[in-house]
C-alpha cells in the first residue's frame, strides 16, 4: 500500500523543496493554477447567493423622437 502513495510523497517533497527555494515561482504557478479552477466554480456559487448582474451600460446617446429643428445662427445660413 504504501508503493501506492509514493510518487504522491515524493511529488510533495518536491513542491515542498520548489516553495522553499523559489517561493515567487512556486507561488504564481499555484496562483496561475487556481484562475482556471474559479472560472468554473465561481459563476455558480454566486448565482445560487442571490448575485444578478447588472444592467449593462448603454453604448449610443438615445435621439429624441421629435423632428430636427434646423442650427439657426453662429453663420450656418
Amino acid at each position: 500500500m504504501a508503493t501506492v502513495f509514493s510518487p504522491f510523497r515524493s511529488m510533495y517533497r518536491a513542491l515542498q523543496r520548489q516553495a522553499h527555494d523559489s517561493p515567487v515561482l512556486f507561488w504564481s504557478c499555484v496562483l496561475g493554477g487556481i484562475g482556471p479552477v474559479m472560472v468554473t466554480v465561481i459563476p455558480p456559487i454566486r448565482r445560487k447567493l442571490g448575485y444578478e448582474r447588472a444592467e449593462p451600460a448603454p453604448t449610443t446617446y438615445p435621439l429624441p423622437r421629435r423632428p430636427r429643428r434646423p442650427v439657426q445662427g453662429y453663420d450656418d445660413e
